[in-house]
């Protein structure tokens, strides 16, 4: 803890973007090359020029995410993503079969905070209230040296601006209310805007009670959930601005149906600073810095679950991420602009599993039960700190070449070891030197059609899991994991090609919005648990798989596929679209595919969009997955089709309301990435179900 405070001192200098947010962009829009924005944390502006190659921005409106348990749920409808789920709560997003740290996920172009749980039930996405993303920015793969370490793309949640608001005090209150499950959703939103100071401040509470499938089995995963936040800006100058943000997330009584222990209370604390200075003349345009600091305070137990009549058993651990970045951007040459500078991503975690035994082997009483410490993360730390510079060059008035290189430093050190983990592993600090880089080149062949070629080679050192984790069972099948500390850096050396435009039908206004994109990962060094038939599991060792796993780097693995969308406005208000995503993975190694492949995904829908109402209704289509990681556990999952409808209407200027019917048919259907019953009363270990038919409604009133 000391270092990090000693670091957050060193490093109240340090920065990420912090500029002037446009309004939001569609993706179907193509922007003037000429016409230049400056980026803060946003990095996706709708500008050609200083844009990421192959980025995606999904701007949908909470009004029409119906229910979202957490971030996660935004990404279920955008195309290519997909869902890892071990319950209602614990949820994270997948994307190209890439998850987890494979994603730089981030907030307002740099704040992280990282989970504390070793089964991730608190990922990044339980952290910040859905209602507080005003957008959803990826970059979709390691095409950017500017935002972190990056291995399967950059994920940036942006939360609402308040210094572009209107002038004076406004606000809004919603509520929402779920049929399936009881759930219900409350949230409030306030900001008072003057000419160079801005303060806005949100709160929300969720309760979701079990939700039931498509045959009416109920699921426990309920949970309750508050947070708040408070955001503080002041422009010092007309060319400077300062922004303090500061929230909190508190957890309480989540039921985990795919986990083996539920969580009590999991509560997390956010700050960050950011600064911003402009210049018009010179070389130098502008200077960004950001400093954020997070700590994630996690209790969960086996209290409710059938095993604690055998033994109880509860874990208290905690984690600490604290990080920064500068950020300087030159114009050297007019059709010339580098960004270079730093970041730090310092992440630090402890904490123990007390266990008290009280049958023994054959199903006996103990006189005096037994009590055992397990140390969960052995006192542990993996800290990234980061050197970069990438430039656009516009060489002529159609085409941008972008190269960038970076050098991440990364440090581990496990300070309380296990003693048969320190009998396993030379366990002296370790320092990796990695090398990333990308180059890629967009071409604008008109004022509607861009066409973009890309590589990126993305560096990603070991997680603190798969570095320190001992004895614990932390995947998705039943074994135990062996973390290891001499893992290689995994690498993605991605190539990948597409295109996106738009064409004018006629004088109606009708307009067809395309796009698609192929891609191809060779991977090194690929991280992953394999069997060892050499050692035996430390906690029940006559149970089944007897064998742990040990995470080794695997020699032969890469990954392929595709992306592709369409959109057909017409009448003015009507609309029909459809996407399709795609990705096939190799484990050459293990002869199978890699764990957690999703399958082919196929969307269709169609609906009204006026400025006063709008309808829709959307058919999901979700393929048999047969290539599977029979070693992770895996099953052949079966296809599905659901079907959704949603409506919204402007009561008047300043209340909206709305509602919702989701999987209309009352499908009972899983998917290939929800995790599988553990340690549950009534269930086997099988893959736990999606909600049946669900009704919802909401309101929403501005001041």
């Amino acid at each position: 803890m000391k270092r990090f405070i000693g670091m957050l001192c060193c490093m109240l200098v340090m920065a990420v973007s912090y500029g002037q947010e446009k309004e939001p962009v569609q993706k179907d829009t193509i922007t003037d090359l000429t016409a230049i924005q400056h980026l803060e944390e946003v990095f996706v502006s709708g500008n050609l020029r200083t844009d990421p190659i192959h980025n995606l921005v999904s701007n949908k409106s909470a009004s029409k995410i119906v229910q979202p348990k957490n971030v996660a749920d935004l990404f279920s409808d955008i195309n290519g993503f997909s869902v890892v789920k071990r319950g209602n709560y614990a949820i994270d997003p997948a994307f190209r079969a890439s998850q987890y740290e494979q994603l730089n996920v981030q907030y307002d172009g740099g704040t992280k905070v990282m989970h504390a749980c070793p089964n991730r039930m608190d990922p990044i996405t339980t952290h910040v209230s859905p209602e507080e993303i005003s957008k959803i920015e990826i970059v979709k793969g390691p095409f950017t040296v500017r935002y972190g370490a990056t291995f399967g793309g950059i994920v940036n949640l942006i939360t609402g601006r308040t210094e572009y608001g209107e002038r004076g005090l406004h606000g809004q209150v919603s509520t929402s209310y779920e049929s399936n499950g009881g759930a219900s959703v409350s949230a409030l939103k306030l900001r008072y805007v003057e000419d160079r100071f801005d303060i806005s401040g949100n709160y929300g509470y969720r309760d979701f009670g079990n939700y039931e499938d498509g045959d009416g089995t109920e699921i426990p995963s309920s949970f309750r959930s508050i947070d708040y936040g408070v955001k503080v800006g002041y422009n010092l100058t007309d060319n400077q601005r300062i922004q303090a943000h500061f929230r909190q997330s508190f957890g309480r009584d989540v039921l985990h149906a795919g986990l083996p222990m539920d969580t009590e209370y999991d509560d997390s604390s956010i700050a960050s600073l950011d600064y911003k200075l402009e210049v018009d003349e010179g070389v130098v345009k502008h200077v960004n810095a950001k400093l954020f600091y997070s700590y994630v305070d996690h209790l969960m137990t086996n209290f409710r679950r059938p095993n604690s009549v055998r033994m109880e058993a509860s874990s208290s651990i905690d984690a600490v991420t604290a990080g920064g970045k500068v950020e300087v951007k030159l114009a050297p040459a007019e059709n010339l602009d580098l960004y270079t500078g730093v970041d730090a991503n310092l992440v630090g975690r402890d904490g123990s599993r007390t266990r008290v035994v009280k049958m023994n082997m054959m199903g006996e009483p103990l006189p005096t039960p037994m009590v055992f410490t397990d140390k969960v993360w052995q006192d542990s730390r993996v800290d990234d700190y980061g050197l970069f510079a990438e430039g656009k060059w516009s060489f002529d008035e159609t085409s941008i070449l972008t190269l960038g290189m970076r050098y991440d430093l990364v440090r581990s050190s496990i300070d309380d070891p296990e003693a048969d983990f320190a009998a396993m592993y030379n366990l002296a600090d370790r320092s990796e030197h990695n090398f990333s880089g990308t180059v890629s080149w967009r071409k604008i062949f008109s004022n509607s059609f861009v066409l973009e070629a890309a590589y990126g080679r993305g560096v990603r050192s070991a997680n603190m899991i798969e570095r320190f984790i001992n004895h614990f069972t932390v995947g998705q099948d039943p074994f135990e994991y062996i973390g290891n500390p001499d893992l290689k850096a995994e690498v993605n050396n991605q190539f990948e090609i597409g295109f996106n435009g738009k064409e004018n039908l006629g004088s109606n206004g009708d307009r067809l919005n395309y796009s698609a994109s192929v891609y191809y990962s060779i991977f090194e060094n690929y991280i992953m648990g394999i069997i060892d038939p050499t050692l035996t599991r430390k906690f029940n060792p006559t149970m089944e798989p007897v064998n742990p796993k040990v995470f080794r780097n695997l020699d032969d693995a890469s990954r392929y596929g595709f992306e592709a969308s369409v959109k057909y406005d017409f009448m003015n208000d009507f609309f029909l679209s459809s996407e399709i995503a795609y990705v096939d993975t190799k484990n050459k190694d293990l002869d199978e595919s890699l764990p957690l492949t999703p399958p082919l995904r196929t969307r269709f829908a169609g609906g009204i969009e006026k400025e006063n109402y709008w309808a829709n209704l959307q058919l999901n289509l979700v393929s048999e997955q047969s290539d599977i990681a029979p070693s992770f556990g895996e099953t052949i999952t079966d296809g599905y089709q659901t079907l959704d409808f949603r409506c919204g209407f402007k009561a008047f200027d300043s209340l909206t309301v709305g509602a919702a019917v989701i999987n209309i048919f009352d499908e009972t259907y899983n998917d290939h990435l929800n995790f599988s019953f553990v340690n549950q009363a009534d269930f086997g270990r099988v893959p736990l179900n999606d909600p049946g038919r669900n009704f919802s409604a909401y309101a929403q009133y501005s001041f």
